[in-house]
C-alpha cells in the first residue's frame, strides 16, 4: 500500500469521527503542552539562576576565607595569622594564573544615617578599585575611588542604588531621579562623602516586570510603582544576588583599616586579618592547576598552616547543574505519564474502531490486501491521530507558557526548540506504540470470518 494513500486513508478516518478523535487526541495535546512549559519553566530557572552567577563574578572568581585549622594542626592555632595582606602580595608576585587579587575587610552593622533616616547596608567593605572588576559592578553616577583616595585613607564611599533608596529617598516613588553625588553620611561617627553610586541591578524577569508596571495606571492614591524593596530571604536566589548587590558600599582599603580596625583587635590590638581576598583566574578551563597554585602560595605565606579556605563558584554552576536535571528528570517523567495516558486512549479508540470495520478489512483482504498493508494502514492511521495532537499540543503549550510567565514571580519561562521537537517526537513514538497492538490484531483477521461478521 502507497504510504500517502495511507496517511490519506487514516485523514478520512480521523475526520469522519471528529468528536472521538479529539478527545483521543486530547490526552496527546495535554502531554506534550506540559512537556513543553515544563521545560520553559525549567529553562527560565536556569537562566535566572547562571544569571545570578555571573552577576557576582561568574566561575572565575575565587574566594579564600579565613578557616577553620585540620585536626592535625590544632596545635598550631597560636601561630595562626589568617588571611592578610601578605597574601595578596605573594598571590600578585607568584601565581602567574591569577589575573586579579582584591582583598576586603568588612565591617558588620556598619548602620548609616543621613539625617533622621538611618540603613545598615548587606555589605560595607574596603578594597581596592579593582573590586569593581572583580564583582562586576558598574559605576553608573560619580566615580570609583582610586589609589590615591586609598593611599590617603579619605572618607569617600560608593554606594549602591538600594542605600541611595533608604536614605535619600526612591526615585520610582518621587517621581524624580535622585543622585545623591556630593552627600555626607554618618557611619559609626566617621562622616563619609558619596563619591559614586551603582547602577541598579535587578534580574531580567523584575526588569520586565517593573517595565510592565510602568505602562499601567496606578492604583488610586498611590505613587508609580516602586522597586522592590531591600526585604532579603523572600525571594529566589536569583534575585537575591541581585538585592545584595544593590546593598553593597564601598570605600577604600586603608580607610576601612585605620578608621575601623585599627582598634577592633583584642586588647586594642590592631586587626590586620582580612574578611577575605577574592581572585580571578585567567582561565576557567584551568581551574584545578590554578587552584593547586593557589594553595601553594598560600602555603608559604602562612609557614605551612592551613588555616584558609579556597572557595569556587564551580560548586554554584554544580547545584544549579543537578537542581536543572532534577527538575526537568521529575517534570519530565510526569508529562511522560501525561502522554502515555494519551497513549492508553489511542490505542483503546483503535481497537473500537477495528471492531466496527471488520468487514472492511475482509473484503480488503479478499480482493488481495496484504499482512503489511492492513497492518500499516492502522499503524498509520494511530500516528496520524498522535501527530495531529502533537502539533496541537505544541500551539497550546505556547499559550501555557504566555500563562505561566504571568503566574511565574521568579524567572520568566523560556520555550526552547529541543524541548518542542522532543515532545513532538515523544507523542509521535506514542502514536506508534500505541497503534501496534491494534495493527496486529487487523492484520491478522481471517478474511473469511471478518466477511461474516455482522
Amino acid at each position: 500500500m502507497n504510504i500517502l494513500n495511507a496517511f490519506a486513508i487514516g485523514f478520512k478516518e480521523i475526520w469522519a469521527h471528529k468528536f472521538r478523535s479529539a478527545l483521543t487526541m486530547l490526552g496527546i495535546i495535554l502531554g506534550v503542552a506540559s512537556l513543553v512549559g515544563m521545560s520553559a519553566l525549567v529553562k527560565g530557572i536556569e537562566n535566572g539562576m547562571r544569571e545570578a552567577l555571573i552577576a557576582v563574578g561568574g566561575l572565575e572568581k575565587v574566594r579564600i576565607e579565613e578557616g577553620d585549622l585540620p585536626a592535625n594542626q590544632q596545635h598550631l592555632a597560636d601561630e595562626a595569622v589568617g588571611v592578610t595582606m601578605d597574601d595578596v602580595y605573594a598571590l600578585q608576585r607568584n601565581a602567574n594564573m591569577v589575573h586579579l587579587v582584591t582583598p576586603e575587610m568588612r565591617l558588620r552593622n556598619a548602620l548609616m544615617t543621613h539625617g533622621s533616616k538611618s540603613y545598615n547596608p548587606y555589605y560595607f567593605a574596603g578594597t581596592w578599585p579593582s573590586a569593581l572588576d572583580m564583582n562586576q559592578h558598574t559605576v553608573q553616577y560619580g566615580r570609583m575611588f582610586n589609589e590615591v583616595d586609598d593611599e590617603n585613607a579619605r572618607n569617600v564611599c560608593v554606594i549602591g542604588t538600594a542605600v541611595r533608596d533608604a536614605l535619600f529617598g526612591n526615585p520610582d516613588e518621587t517621581g524624580k531621579e535622585i543622585i545623591p553625588i556630593g552627600e555626607k553620611v554618618n557611619v559609626q561617627g566617621e562622616v563619609f562623602t558619596i563619591i559614586g553610586m551603582f547602577q541598579h541591578y535587578e534580574s531580567e524577569q523584575d526588569a520586565k516586570k517593573r517595565e510592565l508596571a510602568k505602562l499601567q495606571p496606578p492604583a488610586s492614591g498611590t505613587n508609580s510603582p516602586a522597586r522592590q524593596k531591600s526585604s532579603f530571604g523572600k525571594h529566589s536566589s536569583s534575585s537575591y544576588v541581585f538585592m545584595w548587590k544593590n546593598s553593597n558600599v564601598y570605600v577604600p582599603l586603608n580607610t576601612m583599616w585605620l578608621k575601623f580596625r585599627t582598634a577592633a583587635g583584642s586588647n586594642n590590638i590592631p586587626d590586620a586579618r582580612l574578611t577575605s581576598l577574592s581572585v580571578k583566574i585567567r582561565d576557567v578551563n584551568s581551574l584545578d592547576p590554578t587552584i593547586r597554585q593557589l594553595r601553594n602560595v598560600l602555603m608559604m605565606t602562612h609557614h605551612g598552616i592551613e588555616d584558609f579556605n579556597v572557595q569556587t563558584q564551580e560548586d554554584w554552576a554544580d547545584r544549579i547543574n543537578s537542581a536543572v536535571a532534577s527538575a526537568r528528570m521529575s517534570g519530565g517523567l510526569i508529562s511522560l505519564i501525561s502522554l502515555l495516558v494519551g497513549g492508553i486512549g489511542i490505542t483503546n479508540i483503535m481497537l473500537a474502531s477495528i471492531t466496527e470495520r471488520i468487514r472492511e478489512i475482509g473484503i480488503r483482504k479478499a480482493i488481495g490486501a496484504t499482512y503489511s498493508d492492513i497492518f500499516i494502514q492502522i499503524l498509520v492511521e494511530s500516528v496520524v491521530i498522535a501527530i495531529i495532537g502533537g502539533a496541537v499540543g505544541l500551539i497550546a503549550s505556547i499559550g501555557l507558557v504566555e500563562v505561566l510567565s504571568h503566574v511565574s514571580k521568579d524567572n520568566t519561562p523560556v520555550i526552547t526548540l529541543s524541548s518542542m521537537i522532543i515532545a513532538f517526537a515523544f507523542s509521535a513514538g506514542v502514536g506508534v506504540l500505541a497503534g501496534l497492538i491494534p495493527a496486529f490484531k487487523a492484520a491478522k483477521l481471517d478474511p473469511i470470518q471478518a466477511l461474516r461478521y455482522e
